[in-house]
Parts: structure tokens; C-alpha cells; sequence
């Protein structure tokens, strides 16, 4: 379980000094943006009442606040900058996120602005014809299963957001690394399985819009990857995993 914790520091400031405590908040943000500790944190205005302020801070551990941050040389000019507005905190607390957690559908997953389950089906019917037909690659999957195909479509279905049926029907994240212990794959297959992914995804008509298609390639870049090192003479097993859930990163989609 993650030890992050978030801290809430609630203010009641009069309106009259709003301007002044935002801009002390400006300046002393820095010392947070500095903070190996500080992993995020927003201030926000209440819309019913323009008096009071939340500030989330999200920490790495209270400890690393408590012991990291309040300790450290950004401390004190990060507290001369609050500190007239510290008899202004209505509370000041710190929160472990649950296990209710969770997204709603303002951002569509990749899963469903690909199209869904057809879509992968279809990106993988065609690239594993591809594959086959290719001399660098059809060697590394000689005898393929003729549900092998099927089997991919549900893991990417399940990293994109979809459905967790691969989960579910054959394991986690280790079950897929296990196919590729000892294969020896090298670079030039991982680049050209790479190549050959995105040829597929044109001809599968997946969504060709700069967002998805970033998202897409950061995932298979990441899997290829780990493909390669985990199909090295050397490694180990994971422990068991769930399987990784992508979403869009930096750039969410375009809706003009």
C-alpha cells in the first residue's frame, strides 16, 4: 500500500487580504516545487465563500514531511512566507487516501476512445499476421497458439481501461512476463515488433489523433521493454502484479 499521505490545511482569510495571501502562496510554492518530499499540491477557493482556502499538499510519507521537509534547508523561508497567515488555519491535518478511489467518465479510458473490445481484436488480428510474415520476428513466435492473438487483445484491453478479462481468464502482469522468460529477444525484434504494432493500428483504423497515439506508443515502448529485459538470460520473476492500467498522461483528448 502506498505510504503517501495528504495533508489539507484549511484557511479563512478576509477578503480584504486574498490578494496578499495568494501572493505569498506564489512564492512560498516554490519551496514545495523544490521538495523531494512534495510529490503535488494545489490551493484552492471556495466558490460559496470566498473567505476560505484548501491547500492539498501530497507528501511522500508524514514522516518525509515531519522529519524531511519541516527539517530542511526550504523550511524556514517557506514558513517566513505563510506565516502571517498562520493564525488563519482552521486545520491542519494530515489524510492516507482508501481504497474508494476511483475515476468518472468526463476523460474517456483509452480502452473506450479506441473503440473498445473490437478494436483490439482487430489490431491484433492484423498485427499477428504481420508478425508471422515477418523474417525478424516470425522466429521468436514459431508454434503460436492459435489463441494466442485473442489473449493479447484482452491484456491490452485490460491496460487501456477496458474490461478486466485477461485478469481474470489467465493472471496478472507476471503471467504475461512468464511468456517471455528465456526468449532472448533483442533489440532489433523489439524495434521492429514496435514498428509493426503502429502499422497495425493504422490499418486496424484505431483513433489516429496525437493524444491517443502518444498514450499508445508510451505503453508499448514501456512493454517492449520489459519484454526485452525479462527475456534476458539473467532475470528473475517478478513478484506477482496486477496488470498496469494506462491512462493518457500528460495529454488528454481533444475535443474541439
Amino acid at each position: 500500500m502506498t505510504t503517501e499521505t495528504v495533508e489539507y490545511i484549511r484557511y479563512r482569510i478576509p477578503e480584504d487580504r486574498s490578494a496578499e495571501f495568494l501572493s505569498a502562496y506564489t512564492h512560498a510554492s516554490a519551496k514545495l516545487a523544490a521538495a523531494p518530499q512534495c510529490v503535488d499540491y494545489e490551493l484552492a477557493r471556495c466558490e460559496e465563500d470566498f473567505e476560505h482556502y484548501v491547500l492539498r499538499i501530497t507528501w511522500t510519507s508524514t514522516e518525509d514531511h515531519l522529519e524531511g521537509f519541516r527539517k530542511s534547508e526550504l523550511f524556514p523561508d517557506f514558513l517566513a512566507d505563510i506565516r502571517p497567515y498562520i493564525e488563519n488555519i482552521e486545520e491542519m491535518r494530515h489524510y492516507k487516501p482508501t481504497a474508494v478511489r476511483g475515476r468518472g467518465a468526463a476523460v474517456p479510458t483509452l480502452f473506450a476512445w479506441a473503440g473498445g473490445a473490437e478494436a483490439f481484436s482487430r489490431l491484433t488480428t492484423v498485427f499477428y499476421e504481420k508478425v508471422l510474415a515477418d523474417d525478424l520476428l516470425a522466429p521468436v513466435f514459431e508454434g503460436l497458439a492459435p489463441e494466442h492473438a485473442e489473449h493479447v487483445a484482452l491484456w491490452l484491453t485490460e491496460v487501456f481501461g477496458g474490461p478486466p478479462a485477461y485478469s481474470e481468464t489467465q493472471g496478472g502482469h507476471g503471467h504475461m512476463v512468464a511468456k517471455h522468460m528465456g526468449r532472448g529477444i533483442t533489440e532489433p525484434q523489439r524495434r521492429r515488433w514496435l514498428n509493426l504494432i503502429q502499422d497495425a493500428a493504422d490499418e486496424a483504423g484505431l483513433p489516429t489523433d496525437p493524444e491517443f497515439r502518444s498514450a499508445f506508443l508510451a505503453y508499448v515502448e514501456w512493454g517492449t521493454r520489459l519484454a526485452v529485459h525479462f527475456s534476458g538470460p539473467d532475470a528473475k520473476p517478478p513478484a506477482e502484479q496486477p496488470v498496469p492500467v494506462w491512462s493518457w498522461g500528460a495529454a488528454p483528448p481533444y475535443r474541439g
